[in-house]
């Protein structure tokens, strides 16, 4: 298994001590042997620029059809705007600072193995288990809306829902067991349907466009500094911001894929930026002719919003019917990109010992099958047993953005602690450009209280849990070998020979 390793950059390379355990972690016993990585390890070279593309926007394509605009409802349209803009700034900044770090360690530790290097074994724990909640509760909840889709449509004669939930995890999982390449494939064609359609939307729902309907929204005199671009005032901005992320929401997934991606150094930064100004566009489009076409009033409560805004009056138009087939194409290319990111984290942890190492085993063709069968599970108990779509995104939303904030983070430290590392890629702007992304996340973690506080209170509930098992028991049985751990070392090693040098 490849160690990605890179010397500071205008230093004398030297060896590198040897280790058994994970700086800053307890003594552990010594590490595997060469049998624990090859019982995991991923297909290398599956993906390139084009299917890396397509799986950055295959995790957010389903935001542009729904969900976004209940933000409407706390914000308005000029409150839901301002805070997708800002979110869009985050996400863009953030997607930068990744496309660095993707290319100092591009494995499949994602921010987890970032963390771990600038933040330490806790920084990298805490980081990771962020966005595992955020991956293994986002498909639970998609996998409701697309029950709900499905029984709009009056597909398969179904009058119950859980049967959609139970075919999407053993379907989507059993394509994905079958291969990665496979699986970026029929994720590329799907979010390609999905893209497509909302092209068509967006013309058919500008033909309708009307000012006017942007700002139907009664301001409630009550709220400070309320008008009828912000009916519900300053704080309706603030509010909306969980909103406005749905528009976004998983881009920051693509650098999970790294070890199974062509020269991933290279094609890593170059999917995340143009992943994100394809979603930025969309974004722009979704929210601006469905508004414009359907009001904000009608919109705010939706549960279809762009079909709603092109059929108002609820008879069926041809293109209305266009939408909701595409908005299930767009939820089923979103469920299955977000469970392939999660198998993924979960991978990775496991791998080096964070998490119980058998769920890091992987089968024959490659793929992590506890990984992803472990997820999948408990995704399906989640929607079949509690039934609410909205709490578990807002969960999900919750863990992105603790996730957010400390990658960010790990940007600056690693910018001032280790200047000379190899970067095969530079953020622009720098550290500048990951502080914008830090500031607004932080204000995005707050905000998720305004929205749902009982969210917010049961994620933290699920990382004090995870937080206990790692103080009390995995720091101790970390395995040193896997790369983000070696990663890590590497910098203890030069830390500790620079001491010896002065």
């Amino acid at each position: 298994m490849a160690h990605y390793l890179y010397p500071a950059r205008g230093r004398q390379e030297r060896p590198m001590p040897e280790r058994t355990q994970s700086p800053g972690a307890p003594p552990a016993p010594a590490g595997p042997d060469d049998s624990y990585l090859e019982k995991r390890s991923l297909r290398r070279g599956s993906a390139g620029p084009l299917l890396l593309t397509g799986l950055g926007v295959a995790y957010v394509v389903s935001g542009d059809y729904s969900g976004w605009n209940f933000g409407l409802a706390e914000g308005g349209f000029g409150g839901l705007a301002a805070a997708a803009v800002l979110m869009g700034l985050m996400y863009t900044c953030m997607v930068f600072s990744l496309a660095e770090l993707a290319a100092v360690l591009p494995t499949a530790g994602g921010g987890y193995g970032f963390a771990r290097r600038a933040l330490g074994p806790w920084g990298g724990f805490l980081t990771g288990t962020a966005i595992l909640i955020e991956y293994v509760l986002a498909p639970a909840a998609i996998s409701l809306f697309i029950g709900d889709y499905v029984a709009s449509l009056h597909l398969f004669g179904l009058t119950s829902s859980w049967p959609v939930y139970l075919a999407c995890f053993v379907v989507f999982i059993g394509i994905h067991l079958w291969g990665v390449g496979e699986a970026l494939r029929f994720s590329f064609v799907v979010t390609g349907v999905a893209v497509a359609a909302l092209l068509v939307f967006a013309v058919g729902a500008f033909a309708r466009f009307d000012a006017g309907r942007l700002n139907d929204i009664p301001a409630d005199p009550h709220a400070f500094a309320s008008s009828s671009w912000l009916p519900f005032g300053l704080l309706g901005i603030w509010a909306a911001f969980p909103f406005g992320m749905w528009f976004f929401l998983g881009v920051e997934g693509v650098p999970l894929a790294a070890e199974e991606t062509r020269d991933p150094a290279r094609t890593l930064p170059r999917a995340m930026a143009t992943s994100m100004g394809i979603l930025l566009l969309l974004a722009l489009l979704a929210f601006l002719a469905a508004t414009g076409a359907g009001g904000a009033d009608a919109l705010k409560d939706a549960g279809n919003p762009l079909v709603t805004a092109v059929q108002p009056d609820r008879h069926a138009t041809v293109l209305g019917r266009i939408v909701n087939y595409a908005g299930l194409a767009g939820l089923v290319a979103s469920f299955f990109s977000l469970i392939y990111a999660g198998s993924r984290q979960l991978f990775a942890l496991s791998r080096a010992g964070y998490l119980p190492r058998f769920l890091s085993l992987t089968s024959r063709r490659k793929a992590p099958w506890l990984g992803l069968l472990v997820p999948g599970a408990i995704g399906f108990t989640l929607a079949a047993v509690t039934g609410d779509g909205a709490r578990m995104l807002n969960v999900a939303v919750f863990g992105a953005t603790i996730s957010y904030a400390l990658m960010s983070l790990s940007h600056i430290v690693l910018r001032r602690r280790e200047p000379g590392l190899a970067r095969p890629y530079r953020t622009p702007g720098g550290t500048l450009t990951s502080s914008v992304a830090l500031v607004l996340a932080c204000a995005a973690l707050v905000a998720t209280f305004l929205v749902d506080v009982t969210a917010a209170l049961i994620a933290l509930a699920v990382y004090a849990v995870a937080a206990a098992y790692f103080g009390l028991y995995s720091r101790h049985h970390l395995v040193a070998s896997a790369p983000e751990e070696e990663f890590a070392a590497l910098a203890a090693a030069e830390a500790e020979l620079e001491r010896k040098d002065d």
